[in-house]
């Protein structure tokens, strides 16, 4: 698992490998956001940004009418992401496997780009479990990963059914190839794929 916190101390202000994927894909990113609200009116209700980073995504959310709180591990990453000073927009240094103790409340929706795919497998478990726990009735995950490819031990991945596992009371609406433009060699050949889920209504 990469060590975030290191690497945000290492590039410092330059973007990191993956905020250089966003620069490149961010369009395409907000689409998929875009998706979840097509037809609807604000407010949406409030979503989480797992493994925010420095802020790179979850702004878009809260332009969108989301009412957005990005968590991350990394306490670099977290201040400088409050230093942005985005409206509509909190943040708060956490663990994505331990959500609950956050005080965080309920969720609408969770939006989780390169998170669950560095996890090893109890912590996939912890997330599933987490998540869970402060998803509102009805509530939607997206999902953005890296494939189980021959690359996986270099730069993570996971599989559907590992991420189905961890995450068993949802169900998986759409599975589709993430853009691959802007990754560079060996991300490139990971397999992006994005992952939308819904919580299972109870029975």
């Amino acid at each position: 698992m990469v060590n975030y916190s290191w690497a945000y101390r290492r590039y410092g202000s330059k973007p990191t490998p993956w905020e250089r994927y966003a620069q490149v894909a961010n369009g395409k990113i907000d689409v998929v956001f875009a998706q979840e609200i097509d037809g609807r009116r604000p407010p949406f209700g409030r979503a989480l940004d797992l493994g925010c980073g420095r802020g790179t995504y979850t702004p878009e959310l809260a332009r969108m009418g989301w009412d957005a709180v990005g968590v991350d591990a990394a306490p670099e990453a977290i201040a400088a992401a409050k230093r942005k000073d985005d409206p509509g927009v909190s943040y708060i240094v956490g663990d994505v496997t331990e959500l609950e103790a956050l005080g965080l409340g309920r969720f609408d929706l969770f939006v989780d780009i390169g998170c669950f795919q560095g996890l090893d497998e109890q912590q996939r478990s912890d997330m599933g479990s987490s998540v869970t726990a402060l998803a509102a009735p009805g509530a939607t995950l997206l999902m953005l990963a890296f494939g189980w490819t021959r690359f996986r031990s270099m730069i993570e991945g996971v599989s559907r059914e590992e991420i189905q596992e961890a995450f068993a009371g949802w169900d998986m609406l759409a599975v589709w190839p993430a853009p691959t433009d802007g990754l560079g060699w060996p991300m490139d050949r990971t397999s992006p794929q994005w992952y939308r889920m819904r919580l299972s209504a109870p029975v």
